[in-house]
């Protein structure tokens, strides 16, 4: 029997609504449905699993319910299991999350029908060295952002790319974005959009008070080290929904991951996405 996995985002009543038409068009496809323990409040009675368990079962996909930042946890949580996401978009600009509801059900067919074809992206493994110990590490899908938690003071940062010094940055923060994050905090900050494709990744610094300083592309296969060199109070976060705080010293590495996600994806381009989501001017 096929297996799916649902994954909701929390404080959305509308899955409520959304849920029983389309466990019924999954048990008639002859899938076993597992839901994680947001989704659990609106469907009653169906196996429940956190999300870091989904991993370990043989599911055919997972199926996201929200916005980008669900989608953004959803991936991380079963990328080592190479698990193909299904992001239906019920937030409100969706990059990620491409699937509008009303195109839910045509898209499952698409699916059944091996009319779907899956999209990798890379990740970004960062690792937190402090007095030259690991004392954490984080998948990104999105980005990694080295800021400030005071809001009067620039930060100070050192950049090195494969052990080669670029830079003293005085910024609010620095971003390390894949190319699927090149459309979010990265590009927000002013850095470039990069196709999916792209192997590469980007630093963006985030209000520079030089204004020489601009974002810079660097090969995925670049190892990305950001010392941070104040005293002040900064903060690591990974895709927004992670991370922890910085001390004087300490050194965020930056570098591809052995894992991927696998998202499913329509026949739009990447073109078509951009032009939809960030109100690009038709020919």
């Amino acid at each position: 029997m096929k297996s799916v996995a649902i994954f909701s985002k929390p404080t959305k009543p509308e899955v409520a609504r959304i849920l029983p038409d389309l466990l019924a068009w999954l048990r008639a496809h002859d899938y076993q449905v597992v839901v994680d323990p947001v989704t659990a409040g609106y469907a009653p009675g169906e196996e429940t699993l956190e999300r870091s368990e989904v991993a370990g079962r043989k599911t055919n996909i997972v199926i996201v319910l929200g916005g980008d930042g669900t989608l953004l946890a959803a991936a991380r949580s079963v990328a080592k299991a190479g698990i193909p996401v299904l992001g239906v978009n019920l937030g409100s600009l969706g990059f990620l999350t491409e699937v509008p509801l009303p195109e839910l059900y045509t898209t499952l067919d698409a699916i059944e029908k091996k009319c779907c074809h899956t999209e990798t992206r890379t990740l970004l493994h960062c690792q937190l060295l402090r007095n030259q110990k690991c004392i954490a590490d984080y998948e990104a899908l999105n980005d990694v952002v080295v800021n400030k938690t005071s809001i009067a003071r620039l930060g100070s940062f050192d950049v090195y790319v494969d052990q080669v010094f670029v830079s003293n940055y005085k910024a609010d923060g620095l971003i390390v974005a894949t190319p699927t994050g090149s459309t979010a905090y990265s590009l927000a900050a002013g850095g470039p959009v990069l196709a999916p494709s792209v192997e590469a990744f980007v630093v963006t610094p985030v209000s520079p008070h030089a204004l020489t300083h601009r974002p810079l592309v660097v090969r995925d296969t670049s190892e990305i080290l950001i010392l941070v060199t104040d005293e002040e109070d900064a903060y690591l976060s990974v895709d927004g929904q992670e991370g922890m705080p910085l001390k004087d010293g300490d050194r965020v590495s930056c570098r591809k991951s052995e894992h991927k996600v696998q998202l499913l994806r329509m026949e739009k381009s990447f073109f078509d996405v951009l032009r939809a989501k960030l109100k690009w001017g038709q020919r």
